[in-house]
Parts: C-alpha cells; structure tokens; sequence
C-alpha cells in the first residue's frame, strides 16, 4: 500500500502545474492533501475521478480559500471521520481520516505560527490532538497520520537551525511537543529509512530557496509503533514542483 502526503497549497492552483498527470504517474494507492484551499464544489472531482481516485473525501474550511484538507483513495474505506468533533480543531478543516481494512490514514494540517495569536492557537490545537490522538489509538492502533505538522523535529531537518532558532517551526517548545508526539507511540518513516541531511519538504518561495535547497522538512507520516514491521519505505519526493511543499511517500505491506 503506497500513501503520498502533500500540501498542494491550493489545488486548483495545483491542477493547473500538472498535478493530476503527476498523481497518475505516482500513483498511490491512497494521497491525503492539505491547503486544499477550496470546497467540494469548486474541485473538478470529475476529473479526478477519471485519474483513478474515484473515492474523494474532502474536509474544507469555514472560511473560503483557506487551509482543508482531502483524502483521494483507488479503494473504498470502510469508514470516513470529517475532523475529530473538537470544534476549536475543525472550523479550520485540518483534520480527516479514512479506515481501511487493517490500518487507517489520516490527512493532518497542523496550523502555522504567522504570529504571536496563531502562534497560541497552534499551542492549543497541539495539546488538543495529541489528547485526540492518545484515545483514538485505543479505538484505532493502526494509524498513518500523514500532513504538514509545521514542525522540523530537528536541527538536522532545517537548512540553518541557528538562525531559525526563534522562527515558529523550530522553536524548543515546538520541537519538545513533536519528540513527545513521537515518543507517545509513532515512528518518523522517513527517518526510520534515512538519516541523511539536507532532506526537505519546503521552502519559501524568496530568494530561490527551492534551488538552493534552503529548505525545512515539515511534512511527516508518522506511522504507529504496532505497524512498524509493515514499513517498507519512505521516501520525500522533491522533483513534483506543484507547491511550495513537496509531496513525502510511505510504503506499507
């Protein structure tokens, strides 16, 4: 099973730099999105549709053109969750997930930290989920949550951790809250295959950052301990050039 995760950052704007042509050639069983930036009505499911993803899940925000998230998927789940029924959590449309047969798949988008108000809520929507997440896992073992966390782990995971050392997205209390994530029972599956610097999945669009590979890796799967032997690899996937993200890949057997 072949799960991709990408922060398309708007996907119409996406459609229109090739993405379904690309989806096609990826082919993944199973893409969860992020910054979907638009409502059911306004993505051409038709046509996604006929690029093999007949089984669309899409989790908008309230506030139009802003943020949402979607599942795309060749195999029906058995079940289908639209955010995690805490509203401060949802009004955003951050969160949804499919339940397949033995595991299930979660398309996350953590908020940003633009500024010192966001910044707290994105405190707040941290505390919140990881509570989610500690009683989902007893309903649910067998959880991928793929997305966009806004987080680098660690220093090896950002192209200057010095001078981001204050920058929302490296800083100590977020970093501590996604090591104890990780250690409350979830694996980096990149970084369970690789161990290499300069590894990313975004970079700003200013000062030809992407060339340069000025970037922060802050898209994730993270893979529940129990499907740990199911790992067969993961992988980021810097050459898709459709967002300012690139998509990351999990392989699970």
């Amino acid at each position: 099973m072949r799960i991709i995760s990408y922060n398309v950052n708007g996907i119409r704007a996406a459609i229109t730099k090739g993405f379904l042509e690309w989806l096609q050639q990826a082919n993944p069983d199973v893409i969860c999105l992020q910054e979907i930036k638009a409502t059911e009505e306004q993505i051409p499911t038709e046509e996604i549709t006929k690029a093999g993803y007949p089984y669309q899940y899409y989790f908008p925000a309230q506030k139009k053109g802003y943020s949402g998230v979607a599942i795309l998927s060749k195999v029906q789940p058995k079940n289908v969750v639209f955010g995690t029924g805490i509203a401060s959590m949802d009004f955003e449309g951050r969160n949804l997930r499919a339940d397949f047969e033995d595991f299930s798949v979660m398309s996350l988008y953590l908020p940003s930290g633009t500024n010192i108000e966001r910044l707290d809520h994105k405190f707040n929507y941290m505390d919140e989920f990881q509570q989610y997440i500690n009683a989902l896992k007893v309903e649910v073992p067998n959880l991928i949550i793929g997305g966009d966390y806004n987080i680098c782990h660690q220093a090896i995971d950002i192209h200057d951790p010095i001078r981001n050392a204050t920058v929302s997205g490296f800083l100590p209390e977020e970093r501590r809250w996604l090591d104890g994530f990780m250690k409350s029972g979830f694996i980096d599956s990149f970084r369970h295959f690789n161990k290499e610097p300069h590894q990313y999945s975004w970079w700003s669009y200013r000062a030809n950052a992407r060339n340069n590979n000025k970037g922060w890796r802050i898209d994730y799967h993270l893979v529940s301990e129990p499907l740990k032997n199911r790992l067969k690899r993961a992988l980021i996937l810097p050459e898709a050039k459709h967002s300012d993200h690139c998509p990351i890949l999990v392989e699970i057997e």
